[in-house]
């Protein structure tokens, strides 16, 4: 509440003073009020000049930007002798082994020597186990004996070789090497054979043509390789049907084949 004033009815001096104390006092007032708008005015047109001048042509919007925002984005497409070899298959059918493989030799193929490769879906993961194939598979595998001279080599980064077979007295030296080669399967384990006391027996038999195989770390797929596009059709065959027995059709979902730059065909199961 503001100041309460004493009015003296009846005193006309009286009453004239406080007449004029009043006018002065709502003049005082209007100049205080006057100040104060001029003083925002004055704040006010500060602040406008302190803010920074519209550039209008920052203001409109890049065209290139928009343009580079609103494209498209680039379909991948399949090289000529990928598209060419895809006119060999029909979508969605299902091939004999002997028909499938037949199909595939008769594809436009690289300048070198293609892989050809078995993708196999399995009713489970974790999936492992090693296959002897008939026949070479046209990869060369290198086969180490575990020494000091091959861990000082692991230790120093340089892993060089498909096959890590151990003595079980060097485990206690490979166990902090363990998360190098535990994710690339390298790890000497006994049931497959890479951690035994007759290392030249076991260096033996993997170097006659046993492979391991396993599913994918997340996903129930083994890929593995049987041949090359080149070897004979009888030998490709033989070496997948033994693959597919070790595996065992019980355990199997589908099959593809395909060769490193090829369309794949899925394979029926009963032709295995």
């Amino acid at each position: 509440m503001g100041k309460i004033r004493t009015k003296l009815i009846g005193l006309e001096e009286v009453e004239q003073k406080q007449k004029k104390a009043a006018k002065v006092r709502r003049e005082e007032k209007k100049k205080r009020t006057g100040k104060d708008q001029e003083v925002k005015e004055v704040l006010s047109d500060k602040s406008i000049k302190k803010e920074a001048p519209v550039d209008e042509a920052k203001k409109a919007p890049d065209k290139k930007s928009t343009a580079k925002k609103t494209k498209s984005p680039v379909k991948k497409t399949h090289g000529k002798r990928y598209q060419e070899a895809q006119k060999n298959i029909q979508k969605d059918h299902v091939y004999g082994l002997e028909e499938g493989l037949s199909i595939l030799k008769k594809m436009p193929h690289a300048r070198f020597d293609e892989t050809v490769e078995v993708h196999i879906n399995t009713k489970e993961k974790d999936l492992k186990g090693e296959v002897k194939f008939p026949h070479s598979t046209g990869k060369t595998l290198k086969i180490v004996v575990c020494d000091d001279d091959i861990l000082a080599a692991i230790e120093s980064g340089k892993i060089d070789f498909d096959v890590l077979i151990a003595h079980p007295s060097f485990v206690p030296k490979l166990v902090k090497f363990a998360r190098v080669l535990g994710p690339r399967g390298l790890m000497p384990n006994p049931k497959n054979g890479t951690l035994t006391d007759k290392v030249d027996d076991a260096a033996k038999k993997f170097t006659s043509g046993s492979v391991r195989f396993k599913t994918e770390a997340k996903f129930p797929i083994i890929h593995q390789t049987i041949g090359k596009i080149s070897f004979e059709q009888d030998k490709l065959m033989v070496n997948i049907q033994a693959l597919i027995k070790t595996v065992q059709k019980s355990k199997i979902e589908s099959v593809y084949l395909a060769s490193t730059m090829s369309p794949s065909l899925k394979i029926d199961i009963n032709s295995l």
